[in-house]
């Protein structure tokens, strides 16, 4: 009840945020933007990475790429996504609900550069058809350890 391990983190800290379920999936960011009838770079997905000794979540806006050489420059090591059940049993949530929220090991939660275009974004809710509105620069303070600059956009060149 992975869904239900974010509602509850969301009630104790912070309550006025609510868990927005939908009939359709949320799965992925493009079904997510069009659930949720948002441009897919509102979409902030969350990405469970091992770069090297380096276990972390880092949330990027939906439309951007993880930068292999940015991860390796920052962590000296380049980044693997961890798998499905790797994942599920880590974090808590199963691959396409993966989101900052309720984790079942804490880890820490860097926010992408790439999210500072937005105001407001839409994290998944910790299941495939939930999700959270949320300010940006309240996310990074509820759950960001620290800004960095490790995706690309899609008209930016190199790296991956």
């Amino acid at each position: 009840m992975s869904a239900e391990s974010v509602r509850a983190w969301l009630a104790e800290h912070a309550p006025d945020l609510r868990l927005i379920e939908v009939e359709d999936s949320t799965a992925t960011v493009e079904t997510a933007a069009k659930a949720l009838g948002v441009e897919p770079g509102r979409i902030a997905k969350t990405l469970a990475v091992r770069a090297g000794e380096h276990l972390f979540l880092l949330v990027s806006r939906g439309d951007a790429r993880l930068d292999n050489r940015k991860c390796k420059d920052a962590f000296g090591a380049r980044p693997r996504m961890l798998g499905p059940d790797e994942t599920l049993e880590l974090i808590g949530h199963p691959i396409g609900g993966v989101c900052p929220f309720g984790l079942k090991t804490p880890l820490p939660v860097y926010l992408d550069v790439s999210l500072q275009a937005f105001d407001v974004v839409y994290p998944a809710g910790g299941s495939l058809n939930t999700s959270v509105e949320v300010p940006t620069e309240r996310l990074f303070g509820l759950v960001g350890e620290r800004w960095v600059d490790l995706c690309r956009l899609p008209d930016e060149t190199g790296g991956a």
